[in-house]
């Protein structure tokens, strides 16, 4: 038997990581896509997340121009000998320059887009293209077999809403009809005047530099349209497709569980998504059920600093039981909430482990058969 995570990592084509920031995100969606990869499929975890840890997690370079291999050596050290295992951290740059290089009309025109000076400020606005440029990158590796999995690491919680979003926010942008207002060109006498008012309010209000900047700008990009709006259509479909699930990462503190019940609600309430289940990173849990050294079972020759000591440790170790019950309580609540998702459950790691050892700690624990919590079944 199987518990729900391995089976999630068993037949789902992406798997999206969502979640507060501070909770764990990114060592969670390497630590899935490391137990995706020993259980022998070909993996891809890419992180859209500014703290950019992932690389460092998985040893690999940062921003590099394509998906990086970890080497054979590397992943059979830490157990992976059937599958495969890459990792990749979105460079917005990157990917927004691929797609005017792939789709403009010319060679020309791409150099020329990628010079203009209107492009290389939206390009550099890196929080506002984020979104975009996943859902982009995303798009190239659905049409690609090289991957049977897919880990995607997103931003902190309420940004990777504008990544689910991004499909419809793009669409909403790259709309033919916008483009044309600013594009000189051919036209009836309307069009022309109406286009020449344009021109004399735009070299008011920004100079006739910017102005020819931003026509050269929506004239270059505007060749791409029907490109990007295939290409993000085809992405709402998928976001939507029963291969694809989305894991809520939360952790015990009160600020993460506020942004894992609101971005659990605009999932599958408004955006109509799968959430899988929540995953509870950095839990108590299983320590449940351990019960405080008593100074009374000391033999009657301990020495009495050992009892002093024990007897001053006690009341630390009842305010680690209460936080143990209240995390039990609270897995117990995420598990109710996920409906017919699951509740996962993983430990506090010990402090000094290093990175590669929590990635592994951290897959075991992903795949066994059940959560950790007391009583706390995870759905069959």
């Amino acid at each position: 038997m199987t518990g729900p995570v391995a089976r999630l990592l068993a037949e789902k084509r992406l798997v999206v990581c969502c979640g507060a920031g501070g909770v764990g995100k990114t060592t969670v969606s390497a630590s899935l896509a490391l137990a995706a990869a020993r259980a022998g499929r070909r993996v891809l975890v890419v992180t859209i997340d500014p703290s950019r840890r992932l690389a460092e997690s998985l040893g690999v370079a940062r921003n590099p121009p394509d998906p990086v291999a970890i080497s054979p050596e590397r992943l059979a050290a830490i157990g992976v000998t059937k599958g495969s295992l890459s990792a990749w951290m979105l460079d917005p740059q990157l990917v927004a320059d691929r797609v005017v290089r792939r789709f403009s009309r010319s060679e020309d025109d791409a150099k020329r887009l990628l010079n203009n000076r209107i492009y290389r400020n939206i390009a550099a606005m890196v929080a506002g293209m984020q979104e975009y440029t996943a859902v982009e990158a995303l798009h190239d590796f659905v049409r690609d077999d090289t991957y049977d999995l897919m880990i995607l690491d997103t931003p902190p919680s309420r940004n990777a809403l504008r990544f689910l979003e991004a499909p419809e926010r793009v669409g909403s942008f790259l709309d033919q009809r916008i483009f044309g207002l600013f594009v000189p060109g051919e036209g009836g006498m309307i069009r022309q005047m109406a286009t020449r008012l344009i021109e004399k309010v735009m070299d008011v209000a920004f100079g006739i530099e910017t102005r020819q900047d931003l026509q050269q700008f929506f004239d270059l990009f505007g060749a791409l349209l029907g490109h990007l709006n295939r290409n993000q259509h085809e992405m709402q479909a998928f976001f939507r497709q029963p291969d694809v699930a989305f894991l809520l990462v939360t952790s015990p503190a009160q600020e993460a569980l506020v942004e894992a019940e609101y971005f659990a609600r605009k999932t599958r309430d408004e955006l109509k998504m799968h959430l899988a289940g929540y995953v509870l990173n950095r839990s108590l849990v299983g320590a449940a059920g351990r019960s405080l050294p008593d100074p009374k079972a000391l033999p009657a020759d301990a020495p009495a600093a050992l009892r002093s000591a024990l007897a001053r440790l006690g009341p630390l170790g009842e305010i680690e039981q209460r936080a143990v019950q209240a995390h039990v309580a609270l897995a117990r609540e995420l598990a109710a909430r996920a409906g017919d998702g699951f509740a996962w459950v993983l430990p506090v790691l010990e402090a000094g482990a290093s990175d590669l050892d929590q990635l592994i700690r951290l897959a075991d624990a992903l795949m066994a058969e059940r959560a950790v919590s007391l009583d706390l079944e995870t759905p069959a």
